[in-house]
């Protein structure tokens, strides 16, 4: 007899996430309990991990987690894109290895996909938190908003693996900002976003977020957004 396939498929890029990923995957396992009704797989995208990172995702094997290795780094995006590749679920979320999935977040993302209009992807809003094992001066450099806000990226949404693969993968050309150019492409497409007012994501500020790492990286979002106008001003009408 052969297994059903998976309702819900959850991507995890990691890379040397050894630090946050166990804590990482407890969230989204709390999350897709039977007692849900949630039918789940959680396939980890290591981008070419140095560290601990694969022993401690290969732990999980018997709890409906899948490890798989990419032979060379790519990036976020690539990794993500990666794990979607070989996702059999119905919807997709995705989470990074060092944020959090809080306690009711599937069933609000799924409610919000479901309901009026039928969307063709969910947000949530997120709230980011310092991470305490972080160093003290770096902690006092660093702004950390103490209200929850709207979540445009990865982790906070949910969507139809169908539609996510009729809009298209995450670019790889970008080390950062690759969220920016897909969602600007979903708007051009016509597709239409909900966003609910839950808290769908933690997001850890931990002074080597990827967003954080590089300066010089900063030119990726710059690009990316050049990116969406360009291709904007190029089908508007003359």
């Amino acid at each position: 007899m052969t297994a059903a396939a998976p309702r819900i498929s959850v991507v995890m890029p990691a890379f040397n996430a050894a630090r946050f990923i166990a804590e990482a995957l407890e969230s989204v396992l709390a999350e897709v309990t039977p007692a849900a009704g949630s039918n789940f797989e959680i396939i980890v995208a290591d981008d070419g991990s140095s560290d601990a990172t694969a022993g401690i995702v290969q732990s999980f094997a018997g709890r409906g987690v899948r490890y798989l290795r990419r032979t060379s780094r790519g990036g976020p995006g690539a990794a993500r894109n990666s794990g979607v590749a070989a996702a059999a679920g119905e919807l997709l979320a995705f989470l990074d290895a060092d944020d959090l999935w809080p306690i009711g977040r599937l069933a609000a993302l799924t409610g919000a996909l479901e309901g009026e209009g039928r969307p063709t992807i969910a947000f949530g809003h997120l709230r980011q938190f310092a991470c305490p094992s972080m160093d003290a001066a770096l902690r006092a450099r660093l702004r950390v908003p103490e209200q929850a806000g709207p979540g445009y990226c990865a982790g906070a949404m949910l969507l139809r693996r169908a539609d996510f693969l009729n809009i298209g993968f995450f670019t790889e050309a970008l080390a950062i900002g690759e969220f920016i150019e897909w969602f600007g492409r979903t708007r051009d497409m016509g597709y239409k976003s909900a966003l609910i007012p839950e808290v769908v994501l933690e997001r850890r500020i931990h002074g080597a977020n990827t967003s954080l790492r590089s300066n010089s990286e900063y030119a990726d979002y710059a690009r990316a957004l050049k990116g969406v106008l360009n291709r904007r001003r190029s089908s508007a009408p003359s």
